[in-house]
């Protein structure tokens, strides 16, 4: 049976500006750290992948962990880092708030770039913003006291 989600992954070409957004901007702890080199036979097993060497961090919130990787081998393609979020695949990760314009305000002054300013759509406000690779996040805070998708009171 499965309880939730535990954790999102992020592949990075520079795990310690990721570290520097999710970390130390956002406020999750950083949990384990461990890399492994070429030859790891278990490793590769699960991944899916040939002769892998990488670093890997866990960081922990509230109710998600994010585990980042940076890949020595094999050689990651790049990504697009305006990628549209309409195309297929990983779109985003939404981080629920309790102080949306607070917390986009703070965001923004340390640079952060989003589409727009929080919209307020009833139920929730929104806005999607960029960490420093272009991967999307969310900004939500649900304001309706009896949203069927409430996870926090």
């Amino acid at each position: 049976m499965i309880r939730g989600a535990h954790h999102v992954a992020i592949s990075t070409p520079n795990i310690e500006r990721l570290l520097g957004f999710y970390r130390d901007l956002l406020g999750f702890q950083e949990v384990a750290r461990t890399a492994w080199e070429p030859g790891t036979d278990v490793i590769n097993q699960v991944l899916g992948l040939q002769d892998s060497a990488a670093t890997q961090v866990m960081l922990k919130g509230a109710n998600l962990c994010i585990e980042l990787f940076e890949f020595k081998t094999p050689a990651p393609d790049t990504m697009n880092p305006q990628r549209p979020v309409c195309n297929h695949g990983h779109t985003h990760i939404c981080f629920d708030v309790t102080d949306i314009e607070e917390v986009y305000a703070r965001l923004l002054a340390a640079g952060v770039a989003f589409n727009a300013p929080p919209q307020d759509f009833g139920a929730v406000k929104a806005t999607y913003g960029r960490d420093p690779d272009g991967n999307v996040f969310e900004l939500q805070e649900i304001v309706a006291v009896d949203a069927p998708d409430r996870l926090f009171d």
